[in-house]
């Protein structure tokens, strides 16, 4: 509902009816006091009663305003001698409502000084009224059901005043903690995907150089004695750069924002993809055994963590290895994935390339440990290098 560019809500209508029950309250305590009747009028009840309650309806609105006129309000008409004897806190009722949301949402600073402020007003005002107004108030036939006093008014509305300060001090500090806390997971999320893509970058940009760098080599050598060997490797790297380049392309969408329009998506690497692997890695000169045993469809992300695996794992065998023979096994079934790579080592007895980084079997140790699994590598007593990978998941290809 929408009135002169204000927009209410249900927080609204309940502040509405909030405020009347206030109002109601204060003007039966005006007429019907435990104490001594007021001086005034009778009628005058109704606008006193409105006056004061007015800031609860509004005080979402406008908070700090509020809590200013409801103070004043209070503080004035408990003064004048217009509020019920012996229930003076049912004046500075709608000042602690629009205190606890002041203090639920200002700074603690101001919401302090704005507690100090109304308690000093409360104070003098009930000070006042007990030194100037109720000696002269008529002391009627029946006894007061509430005797009267001055320590007794202050200390309730002190009381009330500071517990709905404290309480709206409370909400607030759980809601910044709360944020705080949200702000820092979505932080740790954002971290976790950038490690994510950096291994994925690692991994795709990783095994094409090295084929490239293979074929490069060897195009090289052989450039003036057999060309049509230098139009394969040529042709080799064609092919792996632009299918690297549609990689990258598919990974550096996931740093678009959600703002930015985001082109078709590449589908996702998965175990249909392995025998390309394995003849990317012919193609450098290393003979390559695939094996593969699916007894059950991977989920598309297990899916792509293995094939990972196994490109790592073949792309340090080209790069620090050379030429060689290589086993690739990946076993599916019961609900685990399990990777193995050996390579025979160097030929000839060469001794393997020295290694740069070493970032490859740290990526694929962590793709390993976010499905809980148990992750090997190493060199083999007959020679060479063995890597071994178990990776359980579960329904949703989620880590058990």
């Amino acid at each position: 509902m929408e009135w002169a560019g204000w927009r209410f809500g249900g927080k609204d209508v309940a502040d509405a009816a909030a405020a009347v029950v206030v109002a109601l309250l204060i003007r039966y305590a005006i007429v019907d006091p435990p104490g001594p009747s007021s001086p005034l009028p009778t009628w005058l009840a109704w606008p006193v009663a409105a006056v004061l309650s007015f800031p609860i309806a509004l005080r979402r609105r406008r908070p700090r305003a509020m809590l200013g006129f409801a103070c004043a309000a209070a503080a004035v008409a408990t003064a004048a001698g217009a509020v019920a004897a012996g229930a003076i806190w049912l004046s500075f009722a709608p000042t602690v409502l629009v205190l606890y949301l002041v203090a639920s949402t200002a700074s603690l600073i101001w919401s302090a000084a704005a507690l100090a402020a109304c308690l000093t007003a409360a104070a003098t005002a009930i000070l006042t009224f007990y030194m100037q107004v109720f000696p002269g108030l008529e002391v009627g036939t029946a006894p007061s059901e509430i005797a009267p006093a001055w320590p007794v008014e202050i200390s309730v509305n002190a009381v009330l005043l500071t517990a709905a300060w404290a309480l709206g001090a409370v909400v607030r500090w759980k809601r910044d903690t709360t944020a705080r806390l949200v702000r820092h997971l979505a932080e740790s999320a954002v971290s976790d995907e950038r490690r994510r893509i950096a291994r994925e970058l690692h991994d795709v940009i990783g095994h094409s150089m090295s084929l490239i760098t293979v074929k490069a080599t060897v195009a090289n050598h052989v450039a003036d004695a057999r060309p049509q060997e230098v139009r394969a490797a040529l042709a080799v790297i064609e092919q792996t750069s632009r299918s690297t380049l549609a990689e990258i392309h598919r990974v550096l969408n996931l740093l678009r924002s959600e703002g930015e329009p985001q082109q078709d998506h590449l589908p996702v690497p998965g175990m249909a993809d392995l025998p390309e692997l394995a003849a990317h890695a012919r193609s450098a000169g290393v003979e390559v055994d695939l094996t593969v045993r699916e007894e059950a469809e991977l989920p598309p992300a297990v899916a792509m963590s293995v094939y990972r695996i196994v490109q790592q794992a073949l792309t340090n065998v080209v790069t620090h290895v050379g030429p060689t023979r290589c086993t690739v096994t990946v076993d599916v079934g019961g609900r685990e994935a399990v990777i193995e790579v050996l390579d025979d080592g160097p030929r000839h007895g060469r001794p393997p390339r020295p290694k740069h980084g070493g970032h490859g079997l740290v990526g694929m140790r962590e793709r390993v440990k976010i499905y809980g699994g148990a992750f090997s590598a190493g060199p083999r007593p007959e020679g060479g290098f063995r890597v071994s990978a178990r990776l359980p998941y579960g329904l949703n290809g989620t880590a058990t």
